[in-house]
């Protein structure tokens, strides 16, 4: 069994990337950039009150009417503008996200639940509803600061600078919404669809930790104490590894983590063994684990592997029957496999500055990886020579590329493809087309 291994220990040069799965919950979310956005544009509107007042009273001190007059014909005339904004960006609000949601209402049920996933990570879906969203709310602060006096000697404010803050968010609200039909329409077609779930599952590889060769892992020994699941049943999204290699640390111990990222638990079943002593307190493994509904893309190995094949299975139906579909979808999974094929997999072993493995994470090996590629969609490929031919052709380019060791499971689909399209095709030439490789399926 080979093994990722990494030393917590000082950054040398450039600070990595924390381990806290904190950043990749706040982007599962669709609160926190609009809650944000509303709460800065309140402080900002609070500072651009104040500079108009202390604009309006330097005019005042210095007997500057005639400049206060027309600010004041100005400001009438921006409170119009400001007013037709708040009415009508509430109202564009709805219209739009509405329109957007049933869209990809449509892209779920045409290639996979999980495609909704991308629209709630999406930085440009969160960033048009949280400007659109400041908007409005600034419109309706700024409406709250227009002075009903008519004579420029009794004027106390003038939301000057706030109309204009209003006019640029207006600005940025269209240039936003550009952007956002676009990537909406961009959600829509599956060549980007699969190309986003490629990239994330491509991060998953490069937050990995990287291997150190030369440095063979001890045995864990026995398992002295177990930690159990408590709270809610659910998904294992992700694991404090940092926090956990610090408790093991302080307490003397190594930690394993019994499921795999992805598995589901239920409360009362082992989610820790603890070896080499008993079991840290249970206050002090809070919030190293998190649990949710569904999978993320943060540490799980097999997720994005998981959505290229629903992609897949879901085109070959025979309520779609879109093979070109399915072939894209292999096209990414080969590429996946073919990024592991000489990288270290089985477990994650995680040290703390002095050298002592702490945390021990199990992976997906690459059987398992690699049974999760192809065997349901081998099994769907009877009948559709364009996607038996494009698995031939991905099968044969990782035999190339992966090590001895790792063609085993290659090899065996391989065989078991050509068994199934022999019982299926009609005729020898039929088979002989099925089973002729090709990287685009039927080119």
């Amino acid at each position: 069994m080979s093994d990722w291994i990494v030393t917590l220990s000082p950054p040398v040069g450039r600070r990595p990337r924390a381990l806290s799965p904190f950043r990749e919950h706040l982007r599962d979310t669709f609160w926190f950039a609009p809650t944000a956005a509303m709460v800065s544009v309140f402080v900002v509107w609070v500072a651009a009150q104040a500079f108009d007042t202390a604009v309006v009273e330097a005019l005042r001190e210095e007997g500057d009417y005639e400049t206060l007059a027309e600010l004041l014909r100005f400001a009438q005339d921006a409170k119009t503008v400001v007013n037709v904004v708040s009415s009508a960006m509430m109202t564009f609000i709805g219209v739009v996200f509405s329109i957007s949601l049933v869209a990809v209402q449509m892209a779920s049920g045409q290639f996979t639940p999980r495609v909704v996933r991308l629209f709630v990570r999406s930085r440009i879906t969160k960033a048009t509803f949280a400007v659109f969203l400041a908007t409005f709310v600034l419109a309706l602060l700024v409406l709250t600061a227009f002075d009903t006096a008519d004579d420029p000697r009794n004027v106390a404010t003038l939301p000057l600078v706030q109309s204009a803050l209003t006019l640029c968010m207006v600005a940025l609200s269209l240039l936003l919404f550009v952007l956002y039909v676009n990537t909406t329409l961009r959600l829509m077609r599956i060549s980007h669809v699969i190309a986003r779930i490629a990239t994330e599952s491509f991060r998953v590889i490069a937050s990995m930790p990287p291997p150190t060769g030369g440095q063979d892992a001890p045995g864990l020994g026995p398992v002295t104490a177990w930690v159990p699941h408590v709270g809610r049943a659910g998904v294992l999204r992700d694991v404090h590894a940092a926090r956990l290699v610090r408790v093991a640390r302080k307490h003397g111990v190594t930690l394993r983590l019994v499921p795999r990222i992805g598995d589901f638990v239920v409360p009362g079943t082992p989610v820790l063994a603890v070896h080499g002593g008993s079991a840290p307190p249970r206050g002090a493994l809070r919030y190293t684990t998190a649990v949710g509904v569904e999978r993320s893309y943060h540490q799980d190995l097999g997720f994005g592997l998981r959505q290229l094949c629903d992609i897949a299975l879901r085109a070959l139906s025979p309520a779609i029957n879109d093979p070109t579909t399915a072939v894209q979808a292999l096209d990414r999974v080969v590429q996946f496999l073919a990024a592991l094929s000489r990288h270290p997999l089985d477990a994650a072993r995680y040290r703390d500055r002095g050298g002592t493995v702490r945390l021990v994470q199990p992976v997906p090996d690459w059987t398992e990886l690699v049974d999760l590629g192809f065997t349901e969609v081998r099994g769907c490929a009877a009948g559709n020579p364009q996607v038996s031919r494009r698995m031939l052709a991905g099968l044969d380019d990782l035999l190339l590329l992966a090590p001895p060791e790792r063609r085993e499971p290659l090899l065996r689909h391989r065989e078991l493809l050509r068994q199934t399209v022999g019982e299926t095709a009609p005729s020898p030439a039929d088979r002989a087309f099925a089973l002729r490789p090709d990287r685009q399926g039927i080119g």
